[in-house]
């Protein structure tokens, strides 16, 4: 169950590194704007800092999953750096998780996003606590 968190905590963190890019590098472009259902290219540029900033969340909860897979899978067992990188995993991925419930909670039109975004964080989630239970 440890390896299935990690490799679930690991693909969360490179999914939210692509969404940063997405959303603070590749904004205004036409496929990633259309991808966020903006009307046109001017609702981009109009929403083009609100974007930035939000990328950024996204890269600051990859990094801590990236870090906290890393303590785990590179700490040993029952040392304060595996219990570290479980918390960093918790507090990311459960981050994670709950912006993509707030997001399908937003409209039935965001249901799939959500879904891409939560499954992998929720996945790590589980298995991890499952793995804690043990």
């Amino acid at each position: 169950m440890i390896l299935a968190s990690l490799v679930f905590a690991f693909l969360a963190a490179v999914l939210h590194v692509y969404i940063f890019t997405m959303e603070s590098i590749n904004w205004t472009k036409p496929k990633v704007w259309k991808t966020f259902n903006l009307p046109s290219q001017e609702h981009a540029e109009i929403t083009r800092s609100l974007a930035y900033n939000q990328g950024f969340y996204n890269l600051f909860l990859a990094i801590g999953a990236f870090i906290g897979v890393g303590l785990v899978a590179f700490g040993g067992e029952g040392t304060g750096a595996t219990v570290a990188g479980w918390t960093l995993i918790f507090s990311s991925c459960g981050s994670m998780l709950l912006a993509a419930v707030v997001l399908a909670l937003s409209g039935k039109s965001n249901l799939r996003p959500a879904t891409i975004q939560g499954a992998t964080p929720l996945l790590a989630v589980a298995l991890g606590l499952i793995a804690a239970a043990a």
